[in-house]
This record gives structure tokens, sequence and C-alpha cells, in this order.
């Protein structure tokens, strides 16, 4: 083991990076490969006093603009999505996005925790499609799509 590895909390500069909550850990994996043909999603926070990333809600069957809804507008949130996605050929698909939820306006100490900790929730939920956005109202089904679109 490294000796970034060693204990539960790292400082780069006062970058505090959270580990993933064993919990959500299992919640992630099962969710990587649900069987459901509906678009699905998981809320995820950092608790502070913790210093773990837990689930804060999941959801089945919600659309881009309904999870945008349920988005704290002044608070960071990741999301991982699970999105069905009808391509313009017919084909359907069901890529996973993680989405970092990083509205202007967060206090700074809220936002550095959540920015260290976004890469280690990353590889953990093992995601390739990550996404940032600035702003809740930026989640819409033509935002997501013109993003994938870059995956193809």
């Amino acid at each position: 083991m490294g000796a970034a590895e060693v204990g539960s909390q790292e400082r780069a500069d006062s970058l505090v990076v959270c580990e993933v909550d064993p919990e959500l850990k299992e919640k992630l994996r099962k969710f990587r490969f649900r069987k459901e043909t509906t678009n699905g999603a998981i809320i995820m926070k950092v608790d502070k006093d913790r210093q773990l990333v837990v689930m804060e809600e999941e959801f089945q069957n919600i659309s881009p603009e309904e999870l945008r809804n349920e988005l704290p507008e002044r608070q960071p949130r990741f999301i991982v999505y699970s999105y069905k996605w009808v391509h313009e050929d017919g084909r359907v698909s069901y890529p996973l996005c993680f989405i970092f939820s990083s509205p202007v306006g967060c206090k700074p100490e809220q936002q550095m925790m959540y920015a260290g900790s976004k890469n280690r929730l990353v590889q953990t939920a093992e995601l390739t499609k990550v996404f940032e956005i600035r702003t809740t109202d930026d989640l819409t089904e033509a935002w997501l799509q013109e993003k994938l679109s870059f995956f193809r």
C-alpha cells in the first residue's frame, strides 16, 4: 500500500479526499449491472463530518429534466445516471454517466471537498463518461446527448 493510500483522509494543499461509503460501493456495483430498461439515477453527497461520499437518493424511470429538479441549486452533488438513449438510427444503448454538479456560488470549502473526492468516486464506480455542470439548468436531455455523442 502506497503512502497516498494510508489513512482515510489525504491532504494536498488542504484538498480533502473523501472515501466512498462501503454501502455506496455495493449500491454502485449493483446499479452498474441493473437490468431495467428505463433511466435510473443515484445522487450522492459528501458527509462532511465522516468525510465519506454517501448515497443521498436513488431514482428509477427519471428523465434528465426530472433529475435536474432533484439537485440542490447551491450545493455540489455527484450523480451516476443510467440513460436510455434511442439513437437516430433506432439503436438503443444504456450509457452509464457520471455527472458532477458543481454550481457556481457553492461554499469554497464544500467545492474543494467534492472536487478532491471526484476522481476516487469515478474510479470506484468504474465510469468513463464523466461530465460536469456548473448550473443545474444545464442538465437537459439535449445536453446529455450532445456530451454522449463524443463517445461514439
